[in-house]
């Protein structure tokens, strides 16, 4: 498979931390390449190299205004995310209930060894 063919998940797109602060970036604001790239210690080309990862996911759009093209964040797109990591709050929230009563218990306990010293 070339390339050019290959098509970026989500998953895959989010991955990179520059491209998270890209994403950062675009949530206030449509921008163009040289804007974004001013952000970052990295070449125009670099960036454009993120900027297509991110478009292919269809986190970002870019859309020609004049002579320039502009960047703008998709978030519809973010429900895939939400859809995924809601099915696993449930463990979440599961353990932060057993690190609760956890603490709570040795907090008694702590207290109930103090009053007996």
């Amino acid at each position: 498979m070339s390339s050019s063919a290959q098509k970026y998940d989500v998953f895959q797109a989010i991955a990179d931390p520059t491209r998270r602060e890209v994403l950062k970036l675009l949530a206030h604001q449509e921008l163009p390449i040289a804007e974004i790239t001013a952000h970052f210690p990295m070449s125009r080309t670099a960036i454009a190299k993120h900027l297509h990862i991110l478009s292919e996911a269809n986190l970002v759009s870019g859309q020609k205004v004049g002579r320039e093209k502009r960047y703008r964040l998709q978030p519809e797109t973010f429900q895939e995310l939400k859809d995924w990591l809601s099915y696993y709050e449930q463990f979440w929230n599961n353990k932060l209930s057993i690190l609760k009563h956890v603490v709570e218990n040795e907090d008694e306990d702590s207290l109930n060894n103090k009053k007996t010293d």
